[in-house]
Parts: C-alpha cells; structure tokens; sequence
C-alpha cells in the first residue's frame, strides 16, 4: 500500500468517525425527543423538562466523544491542517444531498473549532455560507395529514385527533371537535373567509411543559391561518386546552422567551420550511433553537448578523438603549434585533455578585423553563468584527471597561466571551414613550411576568423596570440576570414591627437581614414607578406585595407541585377552565 493510499485510508475512517458521531448523536437526540408522548401522557412535567436539559447537555458530550477517538485514530496527526483540509472535502462530499446537512456541517465545524482553537473562520477546515439561507434547497415536503372539509367541519377536526392517538384517552372529542370548529370558523370568518376547505397538519407532535401541541393550518379559499391545537392531559384523560389561529399566538409559542420543545422530527430543515409559512418573519435561528436544535441555532444567528454587517458597512455598532449597565456592557448594531452583552472587568462598588456567578446565571436561564418571561441567551466565544463598525464611544468603553475579554487585532475587534439575546425595548423608556393605556397594561403585565417566573421557581431579583423589556407582541419580559435566583433559594420575610420611635424612625435596619432575606412590603420603593403606575400595578396585583403570596408558591412548589404556566391568553382557549383565586 502507497503512503497517499494510507493516508486516504485513514482520512475516509475519520470522516466515518465524524459522520458515525453525528448519526449516533441524532439518534440519542431522537430518544430523548420521543420521551415527550411518554410524559405527556403520565403528566409528567418534571420529568418532561428533564430530558430538554438532558437533551442540551447531548450535544457536547457527543462532541467531546468524538474528539477522543479521533485522538485514537490520528495521534500525531489530530492537529495537521493538511490532513483536515482533505477530510472537509471528503466530508462535504458524503453529506452532499443530505436533507439535514447543515447540521452535519455544524457538527463538523464545532469539532475543527475546538481542536485548532479557531479564532475566525477559517474556510479550510470549516464549513462557511453566508451567502444562503440553510432551507433555501429544500423542497421535500414534511410529512403531515391532510384532511378536506366538507359540510362538518367538527367531524373533521375529530377525525384530526383520531390521527392522534395516546396511551391516555381522549376525555370528550365530540366536545372538543365542536369546540374547534366553532373557533376555527370565527377565526377564519374574522380574516374575511366564509368556510375552511382543507386543514393539514404535522404529523410530528410537539411537546413543551406538560403540554401537546398539533401544528398546521387551516385553509379557506383565498388565505390560510395557522391552526395549533394544544392539549392537557388532566385526570388521565387528554383534553382540548386551545386553538392558537393568529400568527401572533403561534409566534409567542415558538418563540425566543420559551424553552425548546420534544418533538421527533425525521428531519429538521423541511419542518423549519414548513414552520416558516405560518411564521414568515420569525428568523430561522430562532426556529432551529426552538426546536432543541440550539448549535444550529447559534451558527444560524451568527451567520445571520454577519451578513447584515456586510450588506451594511456604513453602520455602526453602539452602545444598546437603556441605563448603563453596572455588570454588563451592551451594545446592538441599530438594524438589526441583537444585544451582546460583555463582562466589565470591575463591577459597580454596589455589586457584590462575582464574575463567575453572573455567568452561572445565565447559564441558569439557557437551561430554565423560561414560561414566555425570560429571554433566551446564548454564549459566544472568539467572535470578530471589523474595527470600523464600532462607534469611537463603544470602542473606548469596551478597551477601557472590558480589556480582559476584549481586544484588537489590527483591524479586527475580538472578543473572547460574550452573551447574544435578542433586543427588546427596555420596559423604563417604554413606558415614557407610549400613551396611558398602553403604559397601565404594560404595568400590568409586568405583575403578571412576576407571578410567571414565580411560579417556574425564579425571583428576578432587582424589580427595577430597566431590567425589563418589551417584545414586538407588547409582552413583558426580565433579561437581567446577575441578581437572578430560585425563588426556592430565597427567605420571604414580613417586615418586623418597630417595638419604639428609635427604631421606627432610624434611618438604618435595625433588624437583623441576611443575604438571601427578601421583603415584599418594601417592593414598591425599589420599583422606581410613577405614583399612578404603581397604583395600577397594585390594584392589579397587590399580593406581590404580600410575604404569604411568595410562601405559598414557594411551599407549592417545594411540596413538588409543578405549577402551570400556559403559554396563551385566556383569548385562545376552547374550553372554561376553573383558576386558583391566588391570582
């Protein structure tokens, strides 16, 4: 045997090596998806958010597997370039025509990057394609079912669940079906329909937080809307819960503020095609990391931006809206819906947190069940960017403020740590800019993004309006996490009654407080609100004030309830569903 027989030998069983590692991946990935019916139907929601964080921690354990038998194989030669550059091509052949080769090629470039510590993209020995969307080739169609409407559109919507089957029984379909249908056809008669003609839906269900979810849409005879029916499974029975029509409720769902839902998908990129007509501005990012594909998710939105910084080279990056963080620097390019947020080498005398606890925060809320109230943050390493596309102002606060993560290399600003969420509008300057109906129900639902998190075991911490933000849908939301914590970790406490005057009127505690003590009578000080905001946040939700409110979730959830959190209003359910009166 020649020595260039030998070699393409033994570039041919380390691609099979990576190839073999992707499959193995995928197929664990899959088991870990196809747990969510099983869940589903036990009402298992603990165990159903077990397996998105099992299911996050794949990915790397996966890579790390395969670094080390390439380490076996390749001794010596695990780090020539020489040798890498061949095994990309032989690589990029064997996926050519995949469905899913974009996250093969994803899985090809982690391992690269983190063998040769690639600062950049180096096209040798990575996949790059800017210039592409990664569905923009796909044209098989994603499995679904397809059904004609005829004269009984509520026996159609239950020959739809037919198709569903579950070990648990359905409750009432006959209900359900009418319940449906009578939705559907004032939804559709809203948009300026007369009848549904057809439905098709996913045949893949999608699992998130105790729920099911059946995704397609409805169509009428000159439009369609989405049709997401979600499903409850209550006293061993499954139930219709509601009927999300409007692209704003489907966007909400499958959006950044939510964690990633069990859904076995045969392949990713035709269910990203086919998500994408029922949501043709959510970005494809957003959708990869929605649907636990969360690696591609951060190549796509990486690509995405850096394509935007190309299309414009006369804008500059500057420091983001909103008060001057006293932990974090934040700075956005203005046209496009991105924050990185990067670690000041010296926090605000005030601040007493560590650098490396502000980072295990974070790392908190990526794994968290996020219930539609914390944004979805992922961390970046080494990213590079033309010096000329910072402001002045921005470059001398990240040189002055940030030099341990932040430096220059000739004309090339690189920056070693950062986290990426998507921009919203801070909730403080949000409120001086609109009128007042918009600024009272803005309050509101500030109140009622602290009962969510709440009620997902999380207490933000600092309640101060510039920590939250406002979506494009006007929900509120809390992405500032350096004084976030378990609400289970805390100590909801009554203020003590002063016994005299020196007590009463000192201006120092004169009780005795520890680091984890949390006073809900004194919230209103800390809120920074206007007197009439306050008052409406008070008639609205006065009991976050009140210590026993937070004692009760806390022993709620500390007895091992898993309080529900729907991912809709009120506005999109099928059916009367009895609350708790704690509000």
């Amino acid at each position: 045997m020649t020595t260039s027989d030998s070699g393409g030998s033994s570039v041919r069983r380390a691609t099979d090596l990576v190839l073999t590692g992707f499959d193995d991946y995928n197929a664990s990935f899959s088991d870990l998806s196809r747990r969510g019916k099983r869940r589903f139907e036990a009402g298992d929601r603990v165990g159903m958010r077990a397996d998105v964080v099992a299911r996050m921690e794949l990915y790397d354990a996966s890579v790390n597997e395969v670094i080390g038998r390439l380490e076996e194989h390749l001794a010596n030669r695990l780090f020539s370039r020489s040798f890498w550059t061949e095994m990309h091509k032989t690589y990029a052949r064997e996926i050519r025509g995949r469905l899913d080769a974009e996250l093969y090629k994803t899985f090809f470039n982690t391992i690269s990057r983190r063998l040769f510590k690639t600062r950049g993209v180096d096209p040798a020995i990575e996949f790059v394609a800017l210039d592409i969307q990664p569905t923009d080739r796909i044209t098989h169609p994603v499995s679904r079912h397809t059904y004609a409407v005829g004269n009984d559109l509520a026996e159609t919507f239950r020959r739809l669940l037919g198709d569903y089957q579950f070990n648990t029984p359905y409750g009432d379909t006959v209900k359900d079906g009418n319940r449906l249908a009578e939705r559907l056809r004032s939804e559709l008669f809203a948009a300026g329909e007369v009848a549904v003609t057809s439905i098709e839906m996913l045949e893949t269900v999608f699992y998130r937080e105790g729920r099911a979810y059946l995704v397609g849409r409805a169509f009428g005879r000159d439009r369609y809307l989405p049709c997401v029916i979600a499903l409850v499974q209550e006293d061993n029975l499954v139930r219709v819960d509601a009927l999300l029509a409007k692209r704003i409720q489907v966007s909400i769902l499958f959006g950044y503020t939510f964690s990633y839902f069990l859904a076995d998908l045969p392949t990713v990129g035709d269910a990203v095609v086919f998500l994408r007509t029922l949501l043709p501005d959510k970005p494809i990012d957003e959708l990869y990391t929605v649907l636990g594909r969360a690696k591609q998710g951060k190549t796509e939105r990486y690509r995405a931006f850096v394509r935007e910084l190309l299309a414009r080279p006369e804008e500059t990056m500057v420091e983001a809206d909103g008060q001057r963080g006293m932990v974090m620097a934040v700075f956005t390019l203005p046209s496009y819906p991105l924050v990185f947020k990067l670690l000041r080498d010296r926090f605000a005398p005030v601040k007493t947190i560590r650098r490396h606890e502000v980072i295990e925060r974070y790392r908190l809320v990526h794994r968290h069940d996020r219930v539609g109230r914390l944004l979805d943050v992922q961390e970046f390493k080494d990213l590079r960017f033309p010096r000329d596309q910072f402001s002045p102002e921005l470059l001398d606060e990240l040189m002055s403020e940030c030099r341990r993560i932040v430096r220059l290399e000739d004309d090339t600003v690189v920056i070693r740590h950062s986290f990426v969420e998507r921009r919203v509008r801070p909730l403080d300057l949000y409120l001086k800019e609109v009128d007042e109906d918009a600024a009272h129900h803005a309050v509101i639902d500030m109140g009622q993004a602290l009962k969510d998190l709440a009620r997902s075991n999380i207490f933000a911490g600092d309640l101060l309006p510039k920590n939250f933000g406002v979506t494009r849908s006007g929900r509120v939301v809390f992405y500032d996490y350096d004084e976030l914590t378990l609400l289970t970790d805390c100590h909801f406490r009554h203020m003590p009654k002063a016994s005299n005057d020196f007590d009463l009127y000192s201006d120092e505690t004169w009780f005795h407080v520890d680091d984890n003590d949390v006073f809900p009578e004194e919230f209103p000080r800390f809120l920074a609100l206007k007197p009439d905001l306050l008052a409406v946040l008070t008639d609205s939700h006065g009991e976050l004030f009140d210590a026993d409110w937070w004692l009760d979730v806390q022993a709620r959830i500390g007895s091992g309830e898993s309080l529900d959190v729907p991912p809709y209003t009120e506005e999109a359910r099928v059916r009367e569903v009895v609350r708790p009166l704690a509000g």
